[in-house]
C-alpha cells in the first residue's frame, strides 16, 4: 500500500497564473506560502517559511484564479507530483509540485453570494420549501 496525499493550509505567495494549455484545458500555478514556530533552547521565537509549487487543473484553476490573490489563506487537499522538463538551454530540470485535488475558502477570502431583491440565501432556501406540494 502507499499513499501520497498533501494537506496545506498557507498563503499565496503571488496571484495565481491561469493558462490555456494546447489541449484546450487551464491550468493555474501558484506559489504557497507555510511557516513553522517554535522556541529555541534559549527561549527565543523562532519561525521558518516554507514554500511550495503548486497546480491545478480545469473548473478549480479557474476558481484559484478567479477567488484567490497574493496574501489570501486557502486549505488545500492533493498530491506531491515530480516532473521534469528542459530548459531553453537544454539542460533537464527538475520539479516537485502538489496537484490539488480540493481546496476550501479561509478566513475572509470566500466568495459572498448575492441574494436578487434582497433577500438572505436562507430566505430564498425558507420560501423555496414552501412552494412544495407536500
Amino acid at each position: 500500500m502507499s499513499v501520497n496525499r498533501v494537506i496545506l493550509v498557507g498563503r499565496f505567495g503571488k496571484d495565481p497564473e491561469l493558462k490555456d494549455i494546447k489541449s484546450g484545458q487551464k491550468v493555474a500555478n501558484f506559489s504557497l506560502a507555510t511557516d513553522r514556530q517554535w522556541k529555541d533552547k534559549d527561549g527565543n521565537r523562532e519561525k521558518t517559511v516554507t514554500w511550495h509549487n503548486m497546480v491545478a487543473w480545469g473548473k478549480t484553476a479557474e476558481l484559484i484564479a478567479e477567488y484567490f490573490h497574493k496574501g489570501d489563506q486557502i486549505y488545500i487537499e492533493g498530491r506531491i507530483d515530480n516532473r521534469s522538463y528542459e530548459d531553453k538551454d537544454g539542460n533537464k530540470r527538475y520539479v516537485s509540485e502538489v496537484v490539488m485535488e480540493s481546496f476550501q475558502f479561509v478566513g475572509g477570502n470566500a466568495p459572498k453570494e448575492e441574494a436578487p431583491s434582497g433577500e438572505t440565501p436562507s430566505e430564498r432556501e425558507n420560501k423555496d420549501e414552501d412552494d412544495l406540494p407536500f
